[in-house]
């Protein structure tokens, strides 16, 4: 989101690590194993040397919320036994809530698939950028 906003200002740079990291109150670490992540993913670009940084890879439009949680949340399962086909427990061949709680989650991710991180940027000002 951090990186989004900044391209959507005039003049884009290249955000450093340290700089999101201090903006979002974390560590530096735990902001670059996130950016490696996003990298591998195709959703960062990151460039070394002067004038170096992280930047967004691909137009906020272009990337589902859905995308970025299915890539690093995985199975996002309210229950094990959703998709288990090894009994779990002792009701799991007859039980509604399987059902329902498998409906639930195919929604969930239909809704993530459907929001671009566009849909969801604060503004420059928001973020106070400026």
């Amino acid at each position: 989101m951090y990186l989004a906003t900044q391209a959507q200002r005039d003049k884009v740079e290249r955000a450093k690590v340290g700089d999101v990291a201090e903006f979002f109150g974390i560590s530096q670490a735990h902001v670059a194993k996130v950016v490696n992540r996003l990298g591998r993913l195709g959703l960062v670009r990151s460039t070394r040397g002067v004038g170096g940084g992280v930047e967004i890879a691909r137009a906020p439009s272009a990337i589902a919320v859905g995308e970025v949680v299915e890539a690093f949340e995985g199975d996002m399962r309210l229950l094990d036994c959703v998709k288990a086909e090894d009994e779990m427990c002792a009701i799991q061949s007859f039980c509604k809530l399987r059902g329902v709680l498998g409906e639930a989650e195919r929604r969930q991710m239909e809704y993530l698939r459907g929001v671009t991180i566009e849909d969801v940027l604060p503004t420059v000002r928001q973020l106070k950028m400026e």
